[in-house]
């Protein structure tokens, strides 16, 4: 038996932006503060997001990150949480709520963190990912896998980070993937699977076949209303 190992790249630690939306979810022993903290998280918005099933779902409202980098909380007001990962800022949260309740506990999470996923793929859809990490390969089983047509050798990544756009290219089937820093989707990446040769020459000939069959089914009117 043959075996062979190698390292997998380091994982994405996705950090808190403007714009962003959170899920700030505070427990204490007061349940009345707790539901003054957790009311923002419980409010719909019209903005639709993709689980697993690819079936559309509401999508808590969260807290907004302003422009200036803070977020606006109950009782502790203003809190810079940009450029901080979420573990970082719910401890940072926690710190400023001992002043006004016993024992709190913290919980954030980044609503935006979303990846597509089109193309030759039985699912394609935007999927939110809770726990903000996740691989090419998961979020291809998320997207149902690709279809016989689809190319694993040849897919397309869009990434923008920092004001600028990527377009990359990436081979599922070889085993550089795992060093490759692909590997872990970042928040917003797009994923697009090329249909292959045997696709589009199959679309090809359909577009030929057509024409042809419509002729067949109009000289079949002509000589039937000519009997008629």
């Amino acid at each position: 038996m043959k075996y062979s190992a190698g390292e997998v790249g380091q994982a994405y630690t996705p950090t808190i932006q403007k714009g962003d939306m959170l899920s700030i979810i505070v427990g204490s022993l007061s349940q009345e503060a707790n539901e003054v903290f957790n009311a923002a998280n419980q409010r719909s918005s019209s903005s639709m997001s993709y689980g697993s099933s690819g079936a559309p779902s509401v999508q808590p409202f969260g807290y907004l990150v302003r422009n200036d980098g803070f977020v606006e909380l109950p009782m502790i007001g203003k809190v810079a949480v940009e450029g901080l990962e979420t573990e970082a800022a719910a401890d940072m949260v926690r710190t400023k709520l001992n002043r006004y309740l016993k024992e709190p506990s913290v919980i954030i999470h980044n609503l935006n963190f979303k990846v597509s996923v089109l193309g030759e793929v039985n699912r394609p859809a935007v999927y939110n990912i809770p726990n903000e990490k996740i691989t090419l390969p998961e979020v291809l089983s998320l997207a149902g896998d690709l279809t016989i047509y689809g190319k694993r050798d040849n897919i397309m990544i869009v990434r923008e980070e920092n004001g600028k756009r990527e377009y990359v290219r990436v081979d599922l089937t070889s085993r550089d993937i795992f060093n490759s820093p692909f590997y872990y989707m970042h928040k917003n990446d797009l994923v697009y699977i090329e249909p292959t040769k045997a696709k589009m020459s199959a679309n090809n000939r359909g577009f030929q076949v057509v024409p042809i069959v419509l002729g067949i089914v109009t000289a079949l009117s002509v000589v039937l209303f000519r009997f008629i």
